[in-house]
Formats: C-alpha cells, sequence, structure tokens
C-alpha cells in the first residue's frame, strides 16, 4: 500500500515515501517511485544520475545513490524533506513529481488522500524547491497525470468543505476521485508554467500510458485478480510506461513547450477544462491555503 517519490524516493498511503535522488553529470534529479517510478530512476541512475534506495543502487551500477525519507500524505513530513534536502544538497535540475495513489482514505491533515498525495503534496514540494531549481540554470519540473484528468472536474463547494475532490467510497466514487486528482495535476501544471515564465524553470505534464502498475493496489483483490488477463495483455509494462516521462525530463529543445502535455512523447492538445485560466488561478489559490502556503 505505499507509494513512492523518487529523486530522493517516495513512499506514500499507509506507510510512507521513499525519497530517491539522482544525479546526472552532476545534475541533481528529484522524483517519486512505485514499479514505473523505480524503472524512470534506473534509467536515469545508468545515465549517470543520483538517485535513492539499495535496489536502484545495485541494478543501476550506480554509487551516486542516497536515501531522503517524504511522506506525500504529511504536509509536516514534505516540509522536513525540504528543509533537509535545501541543507544537503547545493543544486536541484530536475523535480519529477510521480508518485500517485489510488484509494480513499484521509491524511494526517484532513485532506482526501487522493487529493492529499497525488496533489497538494507535489504542489506543496514544488514550491518550496523551485528557489533551488532556478538557481541551477535550465531545470525542469515533470508531473506525470494521466488520460483519467478527461473524466475529472474541479467541484470547489467539495473541496472547501471536505477538503477533497470526490467524496464515497464505491468503485465509481474511488475513480471520479481520482480522476479529479489527476486534473489537478495537469490545472497544476498549466498555472505553474505560467508563473514560471522568463525563469530559468519549465515545466511538463504527461499521461505515461495505460500501465500494469500497482497504482491499484488499495482496490478490491478479486475484482483485480479478474482483470489481472486484461491487464497483461493490453497494458504497458514498465519500462515503456517510462518513456514518456523520460522523453519529458531528457529531450533537448522542449523549453518552448513549457505547460504542455505529452502522451507516447508527443504533445497533445488537452480540453478547454484542463487549460482553464480561472479555475487553474483559484486552485493554485486554494491548494496555497490547504498546504499552508498562505497566511
Amino acid at each position: 500500500m505505499a507509494t513512492f517519490l523518487l529523486v530522493v524516493c517516495v513512499v506514500v498511503g499507509i506507510a510512507f515515501i521513499y525519497h530517491g535522488v539522482v544525479t546526472n553529470n552532476h545534475k541533481l534529479i528529484l522524483f517519486t517511485l512505485t514499479c514505473i517510478r523505480k524503472m524512470t530512476a534506473l534509467d536515469l541512475a545508468r545515465r549517470g544520475a543520483r538517485a535513492a534506495l539499495a535496489d536502484i543502487k545495485r541494478e543501476s551500477g550506480s554509487n551516486a545513490v542516497v536515501f531522503m525519507h517524504l511522506d506525500l500524505g504529511s504536509l509536516k513530513s514534505v516540509r522536513s524533506f525540504a528543509e533537509t534536502f535545501l541543507k544537503t544538497e547545493c543544486r536541484l535540475d530536475l523535480l519529477i513529481n510521480n508518485a500517485g495513489i489510488y484509494m480513499p482514505g484521509t491524511t494526517e491533515d484532513g485532506l482526501g488522500m487522493m487529493f492529499g498525495v497525488n496533489h497538494i503534496g507535489h504542489f506543496l514540494l514544488t514550491n518550496l524547491l523551485l528557489d533551488h531549481l532556478n538557481k541551477c540554470g535550465q531545470s525542469r519540473v515533470v508531473n506525470v497525470a494521466c488520460v483519467g484528468h478527461n473524466f475529472g472536474t474541479i467541484d470547489f463547494n467539495c473541496l472547501n468543505s471536505h477538503k477533497e475532490v470526490g467524496v464515497g467510497d464505491s468503485f465509481m466514487d474511488v475513480f471520479t476521485t481520482y480522476c479529479n486528482s489527476k486534473l489537478c495535476n495537469v490545472l497544476f501544471n498549466h498555472e505553474l508554467a505560467k508563473r514560471l515564465h522568463g525563469t530559468n524553470v519549465t515545466c511538463y505534464t504527461l499521461h505515461p500510458g495505460a500501465i500494469n502498475s500497482e497504482l491499484t493496489r488499495g482496490i478490491n483483490k478479486v475484482a483485480m485478480m479478474l482483470m489481472k488477463p486484461f491487464f497483461m495483455f493490453f497494458f504497458k509494462n514498465y519500462v515503456a510506461g517510462s518513456q514518456t516521462t523520460l522523453h519529458c525530463a531528457l529531450q533537448e529543445g522542449l523549453e518552448p513547450l513549457s505547460g504542455c502535455y505529452f502522451s507516447n512523447c508527443t504533445v497533445r492538445n488537452v480540453y478547454p477544462k484542463a487549460r482553464d485560466d480561472a479555475v487553474t488561478k483559484k486552485l493554485w489559490e486554494v491548494s496555497e491555503r490547504l498546504s499552508g502556503l498562505s497566511s
């Protein structure tokens, strides 16, 4: 039931988040991890980047691997991690926000679990590290969303009353809440790109593809057993599922495409609701309040 954050690796949920750090040609990369996240980390580490966790170090053959603890479901943990990171690391060139969770519940801060982990945790972490990113010349933030954002909506009344982007524990309720949290990722990226205009930092969001991963590990086990053959034959494996993330992280010349949404390593258009300036601004303001960034 754990979810991971990798540059420095992260495990979330009812466990913690392991946060991994990777340095590539003396560049520092921060990202989050389970299976697809692990493949992203391995690829970066094999290129000489600096990452975390013993298995990443062993399988990549890289010694530039460090460990830091981060729980994206805890605002206190996010702040503690950022404070430690800023004190111990002199640079940050790439932040990959790809920790994700698919399960109902509530964080220790009273936020909906999926909203808190999938959006607010990344929102706070990114804002706390932006100055460090901006000091390193050309740097990037990569926000991993998914095509499910197309089915999402943002109900600000629900956010204000429940601190969550959806309510209910039925299969469809949980799916809807997850899609809403992924729409938050895309909206966050859109607003972030506007706020970063004219700086050294660019940002990108993406759909990694339908992947046979551990994301749904929190749902009904019988249903998962029945769906496993479908996943095996029609979904991407972890290696294929990491390619668009790696493209956004490493491809040269993407700076003019800051704020764009990628799928299969290609820029794709998003629906108007995913680039609504009024909604992105309001979500940013609500996120600042719920994360404690605004007084």
